[in-house]
């Protein structure tokens, strides 16, 4: 049987034809309208959003505690018994010529479980020696402050490159939207912006500046509350700050779409939404009015000496706990080339309350397992006198800490001389130490990379080994 009945219906009109294919343009060109419309609408996904690691992590966030100005390791951290026998000596070959070695003027002992040898200037953190990492073997390439500076915080002092905080937040986002993924209360003044810059990574990776950095010595009160107040709007309501920001939005995001440029114009949408979510959230976390007495007392907030550190700290605690990937917070004023038996002792006191409280409380509250504290200068101080009571810059053998995030505590690795004033054993270069931090927080270091002129670079450059033996 046939079926085919086509032959029998009327062939179509000219008319009718034309009427149908402008309907069917008209539909085409309506689905185009409602795809851009949709597409600008629709949310941006974050660069600041939350990424996989490598590997497990041992840390999800760093607190790290700088100390400007290099602290003097066999004052501190390095015990060194030959260096009160060789008192008076000169040395011989390694650095400048009559040199005289100058024994510590401060009594050693061990601490906790593990036997740690601290220094008498740090009582309070001497009783928290079973959570610290001494890190005894570092070595930097360079003895002046500027150049160390952002040796330590970038791994270059040649060329402009991402911080440490940039490359953290870079490899993996942030733990909450609402606030920046990489904040500096009172950054250290030598090395400037770059020791929290983005360098050539997307500027949304750069960190947050809270205070000016100039009461980082000798413990000034008010430096960081400063801060922000620039993200506050007198002129306009919060709900009339979100039509003005959905109607700029959404013109940024025609001109996104339609000129193809995502990268730039992304990152000003991105810093305009943070902007205004900061508002809501960030100046509660830096008020410390609403905390009780006991802790107050316990970072040394309300004394002299310990205040603007205490206040630090304590701010720091509040950042990782909302969920601020990277915390950076200074305390200048460790350059002793003269007057160390009376600058030195100030120094330590004003930081070693407020770390050790910081120490009590990320445990406290289940959060230093998987927090890495970070504690060090750009380089230690020579063994040696200089001016009669102070120690000139040493960047061959020094000591920094970590606790927490994965690491041994009650632990000591690498070892100076036997009057400190080269890493001999278990030496751990700058690109050494990145390199482990990025592997704490479950970054590889060779394959957390960025192409930028026509190359891939990294934080640790072409070099840097994770110190396996300090991993719990």
């Amino acid at each position: 049987m046939n079926c085919d009945h086509d032959h029998d219906l009327p062939a179509p009109r000219r008319r009718d034809a034309l009427k149908l294919l402008s309907c069917g343009f008209g539909f085409l060109a309506l689905r185009s309208l409602l795809a851009q419309s949709a597409m600008a609408q629709q949310p941006l996904a974050s660069p600041l959003d939350p990424k996989a690691p490598h590997f497990p992590a041992r840390a999800k966030r760093v607190i790290f505690l700088s100390m400007a100005g290099a602290p003097s390791h066999v004052d501190t951290f390095d015990y060194k018994p030959e260096l009160t026998a060789h008192d008076g000596q000169t040395v011989s070959g390694k650095y400048r010529a009559g040199a005289v070695l100058m024994a510590s003027p401060w009594k050693f002992a061990q601490h906790g479980k593990g036997g740690l040898w601290i220094s008498e200037l740090f009582p309070e953190l001497a009783k928290r020696a079973d959570r610290l990492c001494l890190l005894r073997g570092m070595a930097t390439d360079v003895p002046a402050h500027p150049q160390a500076t952002l040796m330590q915080h970038t791994g270059s002092f040649q060329f402009v490159r991402p911080s440490l905080g940039a490359w953290t937040l870079y490899g993996l986002g942030t733990m909450n939207q609402n606030l920046p993924g990489f904040v500096t209360i009172n950054p250290a003044q030598q090395g400037g912006a770059q020791n929290y810059g983005s360098g050539f990574l997307p500027a949304t990776y750069q960190g947050l500046r809270i205070g000016s950095g100039r009461g980082q010595a000798r413990g000034k009160r008010g430096a960081q509350e400063e801060a922000v107040a620039d993200i506050k709007n007198d002129r306009l309501s919060t709900e009339a700050q979100r039509k003005q920001l959905d109607l700029l939005q959404t013109l940024n995001r025609e001109h996104m779409h339609a000129k193809h440029e995502s990268d730039e114009v992304e990152g000003v949408i991105e810093s305009f939404e943070l902007a205004f979510r900061m508002q809501a959230e960030l100046p509660a976390l830096l008020d410390l009015s609403k905390e009780k007495p006991a802790t107050l007392e316990a970072y040394g907030i309300g004394a002299d000496e310990t205040d603007g550190f205490g206040r630090q700290c304590l701010m720091a605690r509040h950042l990782a706990e909302s969920g601020v990937r990277f915390i950076e917070i200074s305390h200048g004023g460790w350059d002793q080339h003269r007057n160390l038996r009376t600058d030195l002792p100030r120094q330590c006191k004003e930081v070693d309350r407020p770390i050790a409280a910081l120490l009590d409380d990320l445990e406290q509250r289940g959060l230093l397992k998987d927090t890495l504290v970070i504690w060090g200068g750009e380089f230690g101080r020579t063994p040696y006198a200089q001016n009669g009571d102070g120690r000139d810059h040493n960047h061959k053998g020094f000591t920094t800490w970590m606790a927490g995030g994965g690491v041994k505590g009650g632990f000591s690795y690498g070892a100076t001389d036997e009057n400190g004033i080269e890493a001999v054993e278990g030496k751990m270069t700058i690109q050494d130490w990145h390199a482990t931090i990025l592997h704490l927080l479950g970054l590889d270091h060779e394959r957390l990379t960025f192409n930028y002129a026509g190359r891939d670079f990294r934080l640790t450059n072409v070099s840097g080994e994770v110190a396996k033996d300090i991993l719990a």
